[in-house]
């Protein structure tokens, strides 16, 4: 039976392993030693450390970062490619902090689609919010979130205003981004909320405005830019709708209004009572036990399984909702139960059916960058070689789209299929073109495909430095520790005899005796004549890099 009951004892290879797959973008053997020595507290501490925000990309026209206004600056379309390329990079680094991928979560929650918003600045900040609050408090995120420059673009909030009131970030923002669609009662009416609040919450978030020229307007609490309210000459919400909201009886008939109206020949709110009405809204909103139901909905199914059965939905969902609840709605008390239990971890029963190791097709970033972090395939540094990083990167980021992800551009405001899209999700990672371009990205880094134009400096799986560096193979003279220890640690579940025996005779040994791997890698030592365990290697990396259980996570 599915339990959040906390498992014991030491980690051990096989869980440490699971654990980095799904709390970082893909862990090195060392790294997955290590933490098998580690308790979960232990390994948890290690994965939620604390670690200062990357400094902001830079713009190769002026040498300068993103945050440092200069009018000799790249056109926006270069800007978006650099973010997309630097985000990638930090990924690439994040190493065993957790950080990155949760931040990368929130992402796929709270969308930025980098074709609408078009602004370089504008999803690097808006990235650095979702990074503060990754281990934060998802409420004060959701608030954060209304009036980020962004998110005003991209759901057109922005346009939003008294006289012309635009529904779509309203609308989102109860679908997808908090309380989430209950059961359908009526035409535009859900259990969860109806039109009627649809209507009330876009006149509450009315009357805001970009400002992205100068980021001029900071926010106090996370020193971040946002955008600003439209306020007349005498500095009051013009653009506001000061009328009293009312909400449907999913929301107990609630109404919201202006806590401070200036009278005149018209009626406006000032700007205090303008932002105050969004604060209210959310607390609304989350006063609602549904909202902490659907956000530990799409937690579990993106660290978890995306299939909810309803004895996950009673034993885990809803004890997960009520720890969200009692925590006002922080992030971490969250994962750390759901984290440390057996349930994560396949232990809370013998049923190998519902075993979640192993049952995730891993998204395209972590087939790229778990394949580079384990193989210890390194970039240009992106601050002091950004233009070669930038240029190599660009590589990587379109055999990414070949795999089938746009990375910052999914085709929905509600993120990227695999995240949300039911009953497919991430199985529609998977089609026959893009599991052949996922091969593919293979084939291209063991050769060295991804390359600066100038062809000197390239992207490349070297097996050799790998079995060469200490710690990565107990005895690289052996074809059996060779197969089985990267097998081991590459695959996410122990393989059959039989799928193991084709990996070592039929690719690693070509058929031939074991003793012949032996005699060649002595003679690759000895004289330094690599062309035997080069060729054979290349071969066996090809095939477990290609294999099916390498696309699992």
């Amino acid at each position: 039976m599915a339990s959040l009951d906390p498992i014991s004892g030491t980690l051990g290879k096989e869980r440490a392993a699971h654990l980095l797959r799904r709390l970082t973008f893909g862990a090195t053997r060392k790294e997955i030693d290590l933490f098998a020595t580690k308790s979960i507290d232990e390994a948890l501490v290690l994965l939620f450390e604390t670690r200062p925000a990357p400094e902001p990309p830079i713009d190769p026209v002026s040498g300068l970062p993103f945050t440092t206004f200069s009018p000799d600056v790249s056109g926006q379309g270069d800007l978006v490619n650099y973010f997309k390329a630097w985000l990638y990079g930090q990924m690439l680094k994040s190493g065993t902090n957790s950080i990155e991928k949760l931040t990368f979560f929130l992402h796929t929650h709270f969308t930025a689609i980098a074709d609408v918003i078009f602004n370089g600045s504008d999803l690097y900040y808006q990235n650095q919010l979702l990074r503060k609050y990754a281990l934060g408090n998802f409420k004060e995120l959701a608030l954060k979130i209304c009036i980020d420059n962004g998110m005003l673009t991209l759901l057109d909030n922005k346009l939003n205003e008294n006289t012309k009131t635009n529904e779509n970030f309203a609308r989102e923002f109860l679908e997808l981004y908090t309380i989430g669609k209950g059961l359908e009662i009526g035409p535009g009416n859900y259990t969860t909320y109806s039109e009627q609040d649809v209507q009330a919450a876009a006149k509450v978030l009315s009357g805001w405005d970009l400002d992205n020229k100068t980021y001029s307007s900071i926010d106090p609490d996370t020193g971040l830019p946002t955008g600003k309210m439209k306020l007349n000459s005498a500095l009051l919400a013009n653009k506001h709708d000061a009328s009293t909201k009312v909400f449907s009886a999913a929301f107990q008939n609630r109404q919201i209004t202006p806590n401070e109206i200036v009278t005149g020949q018209e009626d406006y709110a000032t700007e205090a009572a303008a932002r105050q009405e969004i604060k209210d809204l959310v607390d609304m909103i989350f006063a609602q036990q549904a909202t902490a139901l659907n956000i530990c909905r799409k937690i579990y199914r993106f660290f978890v399984f995306y299939n909810i059965t309803p004895e996950v939905e009673s034993n885990v969902i809803g004890p997960l909702a009520q720890t969200f609840i009692a925590s006002n709605f922080e992030i971490k008390p969250v994962l750390d139960q759901l984290l440390k239990s057996q349930h994560f971890f396949d232990q809370d029963d013998t049923v190998t059916a519902n075993n979640v190791n192993g049952a995730i097709i891993k998204s395209p970033l972590e087939v790229t960058i778990g394949t580079m972090r384990f193989f210890n395939v390194s970039l240009p540094d992106m601050y002091t070689d950004y233009e070669k990083f930038y240029e190599l990167v660009k590589g990587v980021l379109g055999s990414i789209f070949n795999q089938g992800m746009d990375f910052y551009n999914p085709l929905d405001v509600a993120g990227y299929d695999a995240y949300f899209q039911a009953p497919g999700y991430n199985r529609n990672w998977i089609s026959p073109n893009y599991l052949a371009r996922r091969y593919q990205f293979a084939q291209y880094l063991i050769e060295g495909r991804f390359k600066t134009v100038d062809e000197l400096t390239t992207v490349q799986l070297d097996p050799l430095a790998y079995l060469n560096e200490p710690g990565n193979i107990s005895d690289p003279s052996s074809g059996n520790a060779v197969a089985n220890e990267i097998l081991d640690y590459l695959l996410p579940q122990n393989i059959s005899t039989e799928r193991y025996n084709f990996f070592l005779n039929e690719v690693l040994l070509d058929n031939l005796p074991i003793y012949e791997w032996n005699m060649e890698w002595t003679k690759y030592k000895t004289t330094g004549d690599d062309m035997g365990v080069r060729m054979q290697l290349n071969a066996f990396l090809n095939a477990v890099l290609q294999s099916a259980e390498y696309q699992l996570s």
